[in-house]
């Protein structure tokens, strides 16, 4: 019957296989925020880069708990479980909570910081030109389509669409990172009730 032995060990099994693409996910959307505006290397995501690796890691362990309803293994998949709820969570409000004057501190300082090539590379994917303030028209004729000529160039600074592509890296990674972090709370009560169910196939003196 449902909620009984096998539909919690089903239950939990199709969870921890459902982390390890969550992983993925937030493996990819990580990477993806923290270059996506080329200059402003976000570092507060490559967290969720490494809560991804380490969940992969304890998806694998929980499949096993589950499958031999191993009482040690449980245990230590449902405390390392609670600990990558809570630090995901936290990163999660961290990474929705930042300012609009951080983000902008982020971008400045990463197109301060980078070279030449790094900034013609930004310039050349926003379709900008310069981060405050523009350029002379010659100095964007060879990077960006949008100064076709000296008399003939509407080019936009960068700085607002690098702060915009920050933004939604935020944004995405910490609506995810919060979203898949309850998935981890279930997990920890699901795993609770499934250590403390009798195996029906097991010895009935045999302990749990």
């Amino acid at each position: 019957m449902c909620g009984g032995f096998t539909c919690t060990r089903n239950a939990l099994s199709a969870l921890n296989i459902l982390y390890t693409l969550v992983s993925c996910l937030l493996i990819a959307v990580a990477t993806y925020a923290r270059y996506s505006s080329i200059v402003g290397n976000i570092e507060i995501v490559q967290v969720f880069v490494g809560c991804g690796v380490f969940l992969a890691l304890l998806s694998l362990m929980g499949l096993i708990g589950a499958a031999k309803h191993h009482q040690v293994i449980l245990f230590f998949y449902m405390v390392i479980l609670f600990l990558l709820f809570v630090v995901q969570f936290c990163i999660a409000i961290a990474c929705l909570s930042i300012s609009d004057t951080q983000k902008l501190d982020i971008a400045t300082k990463g197109w301060n910081s980078s070279n030449v090539q790094t900034r013609d590379e930004a310039q050349l994917f926003f379709n900008c030109c310069g981060f405050d303030s523009s350029p002379l028209p010659d100095q964007c004729l060879h990077i960006t389509s949008c100064c076709k000529s000296q008399t003939d160039c509407h080019c936009t600074t960068c700085k607002y669409k690098i702060v915009t592509a920050i933004n939604n890296g935020l944004e995405i990674t910490g609506s995810l990172g919060l979203f898949f972090s309850f998935t981890e709370f279930l997990g920890v009560w699901l795993t609770i009730r499934y250590r403390n169910q009798k195996n029906p196939r097991a010895d009935p003196s045999a302990f749990l």
